[in-house]
């Protein structure tokens, strides 16, 4: 009877085993069907990003920029949403206004000169930045608001020195260049301010015998080539060209919202028009054996290299911030090719200090031609971020009695200052070196940034806050 009742639950557990292991076949069968059907979806997906616009696949540059399609469940929300990478059609103008349409070997050579590559483009930084200005009428009327950080905020800050140039020395407002000048400045003001400084540093760039303007039109030009990355903006360029300077900065005023509104893509259409004013050919004629193009890679945003600053300040893409053409290294090794310096003295100067480059020993020297300008106003590149210097007295570099004791202006583009920072300069008493003959340590240390870049031009100045306090 034992026998029989083992037996029977034996045979019993040997079918629940049974039915368990019909059980586990079944579902690997099941997720077998499973896996191949995800795996067919995968490759349906991938078939789908293949057909779709290539302009809709996000960048690798851009992949912080959450611009996913925005659903029409919120006009507001959608606008928000793709400003500052669609330019809006009321930024953009009629391909009948009579510019030239981009061809794609050009659009593919301004990649080049640019990045190095046809597949790099403009990041979120980049595409966000315009020209805007503070408030009107207030005591930084004069001022543009820029970027903290990125290649942005350097294109921003010369174009601020240039401003600073128009309001103090250019307009027939008075015979006297004075800070009042400055302030007492509206948003009719600002706009021709901005649209003197363009022009002038378009003009420049195109050696004061014609310049171009790229504007944004409502429809593409061209169908890009498959080795060319789509940004659906470049493709879209209207290139006009002018041989009078009073002819366009009249049409950039007359186009100026292209420029300074939200979701323009100001910086970049203004940085376009630098390059085709000068010519892609003469830029790389410009360069030398250390530079192949403007922009380069650092901390994942796209900066500016030298030569992009000194098309900007001198009309020249030079690489190199020293007088004229080196034949000879730092070590007097001669050199197989000459470097490219400054060859002329530009309106507005360029001062260079980084405490990394000083401490090892690494700081390029900036020569005469950017210290002295022809006007004192300067940017000034602090620790890779960017800043302006100046003086409303003109005669400050002509007559060398006005350097005993002067006030230099400094601005550094951010919305935290509220006040221009006024500087008292003393160079006829040597009460900094002094001060620093028997210490050891590293003045930087001990001194701003700031004041360590102005005595790059004025050598043992000793400088007055005059109240506020030290920064940079």
């Amino acid at each position: 009877m034992r026998e029989t009742e083992c037996t029977c639950s034996s045979r019993a557990q040997v079918e629940t085993i049974m039915t368990d292991y019909q059980d586990l076949l079944q579902t690997i069968k099941s997720l077998q069907h499973s896996r191949l059907s995800y795996i067919e979806l995968l490759q349906e997906e991938v078939k789908r990003s293949q057909n779709r616009p290539s302009e809709k696949i996000r960048s690798e540059e851009d992949s912080d920029d959450s611009s996913r399609p925005a659903t029409s469940t919120s006009a507001h929300r959608t606008e928000q949403f793709t400003a500052p990478f669609s330019v809006p059609r009321t930024l953009t103008v009629s391909p009948s206004l009579g510019g030239q349409p981009l061809s794609p070997e050009l659009a593919v050579s301004l990649r080049n000169v640019l990045f190095g590559n046809t597949f790099h483009i403009f990041n979120y930084e980049w595409k966000k930045s315009f020209f805007k200005f503070r408030e009107p009428f207030s005591d930084m009327a004069y001022a543009l608001e820029t970027e903290r950080v990125g290649g942005a905020c350097a294109v921003q800050m010369v174009v601020q020195a240039y401003i600073i140039k128009y309001l103090l020395f250019n307009r027939a407002v008075n015979s006297e260049c004075t800070m009042q000048s400055m302030v007492t400045v509206g948003e009719k003001e600002q706009r021709k301010a901005l649209a003197a400084a363009l022009s002038d540093i378009l003009w420049t760039a195109g050696e004061e015998q014609t310049a171009s303007v790229c504007l944004v039109a409502s429809e593409r030009c061209f169908t890009p080539h498959m080795d060319y990355k789509l940004d659906n903006f470049t493709e879209r360029l209207q290139l006009f060209t002018f041989k009078k300077k009073d002819d366009v900065r009249s049409f950039i005023c007359e186009h100026i919202q292209c420029f300074k509104e939200e979701g323009s893509h100001g910086i970049i259409l203004f940085l376009y028009s630098l390059i085709f004013s000068r010519t892609i050919d003469r830029i790389r004629a410009d360069f030398d054996c250390t530079t192949s193009h403007l922009l380069h890679v650092s901390l994942g945003n796209f900066v500016c290299r030298q030569a992009l600053l000194n098309l900007l300040l001198t009309g020249r893409a030079s690489p190199h911030v020293f007088n004229g053409t080196s034949l000879n290294e730092e070590r007097d090794g001669a050199l197989a090719q000459p470097l490219h310096g400054v060859l002329t003295r530009s309106h507005v100067g360029y001062l260079l200090w980084n405490r990394e480059q000083v401490h090892h020993a690494q700081l390029p020297q900036v020569g005469s031609m950017l210290k002295t300008p022809k006007l004192p106003v300067w940017v000034c590149n602090i620790n890779g971020t960017y800043s302006v210097l100046f003086s409303p007295n003109r005669s400050l570099l002509s007559d060398w009695k006005m350097e005993h004791l002067f006030h230099l202006y400094f601005y550094n583009g951010q919305p935290s200052q509220l006040n221009t920072t006024v500087l008292t300069i003393d160079t006829h008493s040597h009460h900094w070196e002094a001060e620093n003959n028997g210490i050891q340590e590293d003045p930087e240390k001990k001194f701003p940034s700031v004041e360590m870049t102005i005595r790059t031009k004025w050598e043992g100045a000793v400088i007055d806050w005059n109240g506020t306090v030290p920064f940079f």
